[in-house]
């Protein structure tokens, strides 16, 4: 019993800690935009082991959670804050920024730490689900994305999944189960970054301008995610 109780305890003050850390200033939130792009660039740097074309070019919105902290030893606690962007009718939206929690996502004991990337490939999107917080596989129903400039394993996922996920660690890129994990805005960041605390809908729809430090990030985005051509 009292083993448990310590568990317990260190638990509650790993996500303590985690939370404290969650309120950013400017320089913070502007390097993990900086980080998401990079990660998404590391990404495509190999096509044969990326995001297939498929999904890229019909995703609707592109989410990246760079560098997922442990929250625990032996319980398999994770969190991470990362950014979304969503398609919209004149380009990519201004980014809106999320924080990410729960169980274990199967991450390897031991790694360095894990990116994330999570791709909606219908229209509802982040813009709805972030209307309040989601979790994954319940909320919104998720499958571990495929990978491969080609992959076979891309042709039934518009009918199986609204979110389709991936890791990034020890520079491998795979399709990762992410389910019971909990996605919620992450409104002091949002606050941080544009001086207000904009709805997600409302930044994921287009309604705010993309501010010069979230250029980067976007125009990454839109390079990868480009519509197919017809």
């Amino acid at each position: 019993m009292k083993q448990m109780l310590a568990v317990l305890c260190i638990v509650g003050m790993s996500f303590t800690a985690l939370s404290a850390s969650a309120a950013d200033d400017k320089a913070a939130i502007d390097q993990r935009l900086a980080n998401a792009k990079d990660v998404l660039d590391a990404i495509m740097a190999t096509p044969d082991k990326a995001i297939p074309n498929q999904i890229m070019s019909q995703a609707t919105c592109v989410g990246v959670v760079p560098s997922v902290k442990k929250g625990a030893f032996l319980v398999g606690a994770e969190y991470g804050q990362g950014v979304v962007t969503c398609r919209t009718g004149h380009g990519w939206s201004a980014p809106a920024f999320i924080k990410i929690a729960g169980g274990s996502f199967g991450f390897q004991i031991g790694g360095q730490a894990t990116d994330l990337v999570l791709v909606a490939v219908n229209d509802k999107g982040f813009q709805d689900l972030l209307k309040s917080k989601f979790k994954i596989g319940g909320d919104a129903s998720a499958a571990a994305g495929p990978v491969g400039r080609d992959s076979q394993a891309a042709t039934d996922w518009k009918l199986n999944a609204e979110l389709l996920t991936y890791s990034r660690a020890k520079g491998l890129f795979a399709g990762v189960d992410l389910s019971g994990a909990v996605v919620d805005a992450n409104v002091d960041a949002t606050r941080t970054f544009y001086g207000d605390a904009h709805p997600s809908e409302q930044i994921l729809k287009g309604e705010v301008a993309t501010p010069p430090d979230a250029r980067p990030f976007v125009r990454t985005v839109a390079k990868y995610f480009s519509e197919v051509q017809k």
